[in-house]
């Protein structure tokens, strides 16, 4: 383990920590208003179904400009956070999730290769090369987005405004051994954090040298970290663990300065995306067996998992729409299937009520669907077959 020493803020990201994790972004709600919510338990709120061709990993929110991001195939859907429907498409852009700038107006897409695009026009600007691409974050501090990959080199960093590769960095685990990047974080002040999930541990870097800085251990709780969150105020972090190997999953909770663990808490699922609300203090972590595990911040010392949402199976990754005090989950489903003999479906529910699929490049809307609608024949993620649906759950109070 390597301490960190904790670096001064600088003025201009104030207002950029906006996007401090998958781009997220983060604005203020009168806390009266937020303490009055409190008392009521998270659901579903309502879920957006479109036509799916392909796999799905991450969900991003840009909470700033309030668009939703996943990555779906070889289509990026890009969704509005107020209106839950369907806005526009980014085509030929496959990957596993977006990280977006929400003052630049740029994202990229990590894949390989790496699609960097305008977030306004919805049109590709450049490919850059990004072997083993997976997780990802947005910098605020030096606008820089920053792909995570399963292989040397373990990190790629690109300017977040003209798409140009400011470096790569390998070699983030002990020992030189290879790296399973997979979530990773900012504080906004000049340090990433990126789970290491084959080895336990959360890689430290200096976000301006482009330098691992440390390494922090999980400790023996800390199977298979996956998702990762981050509350900026206090240097904490939430390590969302799988819990492989039979063991349980658990969410580790250590400091971000000197990574000492300050407590663990069993999570309802084998988490494999995480998020944190500055405004409600919660910690989400997202599961593929259709649970979502929040966990409660009472003090830097006292943590709480206080509700278990349930949600679809296969919703394994997560974002927060910090403005709107909301979760996004993402899954796919079959398409429901109809026998030969059954009567005929009413209008309002018929098969033709879910949206052909829009043409690449254009805008269209989508059907919001109630939370009770049939999920298919299987669970979401990048395996499954056969006609699909995206699910878009959005989760509140």
């Amino acid at each position: 383990m390597v301490a960190r020493t904790p670096m001064k803020k600088s003025p201009r990201v104030d207002v950029a920590l906006c996007a401090v994790v998958f781009g997220l972004g983060a604005f203020s709600t009168p806390l009266a208003a937020a303490a009055a919510s409190a008392a009521q338990p998270y659901k579903v709120i309502t879920t957006t179904q479109i036509p799916a061709t392909g796999g799905i990993d991450y969900v991003t929110a840009d909470s700033l400009n309030r668009r939703v991001y996943v990555s779906c195939g070889s289509i990026v859907n890009v969704f509005d956070l107020d209106t839950y429907k369907l806005v526009g498409t980014l085509p030929n852009a496959s990957g596993h999730g977006v990280a977006i700038d929400p003052e630049n107006h740029t994202g990229v897409v990590s894949g390989n290769p790496a699609t960097f695009f305008n977030t306004q026009t919805l049109q590709p600007i450049k490919t850059i090369p990004a072997p083993g691409a997976d997780g990802y974050i947005f910098d605020p501090l030096t606008h820089h987005f920053v792909i995570g990959s399963h292989r040397a080199p373990n990190l790629l960093v690109v300017d977040s405004k003209d798409g140009s590769v400011v470096g790569t960095i390998d070699a983030i685990a002990p020992g030189g051994v290879n790296a399973a990047v997979e979530q990773g974080v900012s504080d906004g002040e000049g340090h990433l954090y990126f789970d290491v999930a084959n080895m336990h541990h959360i890689a430290v870097i200096d976000a301006k040298t482009l330098t691992v800085t440390g390494h922090f251990d999980l400790g023996e709780k800390g199977n298979g970290p996956a998702g990762l969150a981050i509350d900026i105020k206090n240097h904490l972090l939430f390590a969302m663990c799988r819990g492989g190997n039979g063991g349980t999953p658990t969410c580790v909770i250590l400091s971000s300065i000197d990574g000492k663990i300050v407590t663990t808490l069993a999570l309802a699922g084998s988490s494999d995306g995480g998020g944190f609300n500055p405004h409600t203090m919660e910690a989400f972590s997202s599961h593929g067996n259709g649970t979502l595990s929040v966990i409660k911040e009472i003090s830097p010392t006292e943590f709480a998992l206080t509700e278990v949402v349930q949600t679809k199976s296969g919703g394994k990754t997560c974002a927060v729409d910090t403005k709107a005090d909301r979760i996004i989950v993402i899954t796919r489903e079959a398409v429901p299937t109809v026998a030969a003999d059954a009567p005929a479906a009413a209008p309002a529910t018929a098969p033709a009520a879910v949206p052909a699929a829009p043409e690449p490049g254009t805008t269209a809307g989508a059907v919001a669907v109630s939370p009770a609608a049939p999920r298919g024949a299987g669970p979401g993620g990048r395996g499954n077959t056969g006609p699909q649906l995206l699910d878009v759950m959005f989760i509140g109070r």
